[in-house]
């Protein structure tokens, strides 16, 4: 029921922020704020992925927990930066606080249970198999395989 309440309160304190401060601030800058809110929404999230990105290439693992979790976070900011409303610029930008997105994931660190993949002792980093190298009918002339430049003998 409680997020029932939520789904209604949260447009219509929207709506009420913007009839507020919209009247404070005027027209124009009420929608030059709601367009520099979303530019800077947008850029964050290009940014910030773009270093998810590298990140989940470096390798990351378990001891990368905190900072994916600290860039979820950015990109959840930019997510409601983007959101017209001046509700959701300002959690957005509380959210790009450093000790706030801190305070946050050790909250949830509390609630949530990570399991990585981890190697047993002893176990090798290969593994033994057979292979059988199909080639494409494409690839073969007159029903003679004809050689590849990658081709190990």
């Amino acid at each position: 029921m409680w997020v029932f309440a939520l789904i209604l309160a949260w447009p219509m304190l929207e709506i009420g922020l913007f009839v507020v401060v919209g009247g404070w601030l005027g027209l124009w800058a009420t929608l030059a704020w709601v367009v520099l809110s979303g530019m800077l929404g947008v850029g964050l999230i290009r940014w910030q992925g773009m270093g998810a990105l590298r990140e989940v290439r470096g390798g990351g693992g378990i001891a990368a927990l905190q900072p994916m979790a600290h860039s979820a976070l950015i990109m959840l900011s930019g997510i409601l930066l983007i959101l017209p409303g001046f509700f959701t610029d300002f959690i957005g930008l509380v959210l790009l606080l450093p000790f706030v997105r801190t305070g946050l994931i050790a909250m949830l660190a509390s609630r949530v249970q990570a399991h990585g993949f981890a190697r047993r002792r002893g176990e090798a980093d290969w593994v033994d198999a057979e292979y059988e190298e199909v080639v494409p009918a494409r690839d073969k002339i007159g029903g003679v395989t004809r050689p590849s430049k990658w081709r190990e003998d």
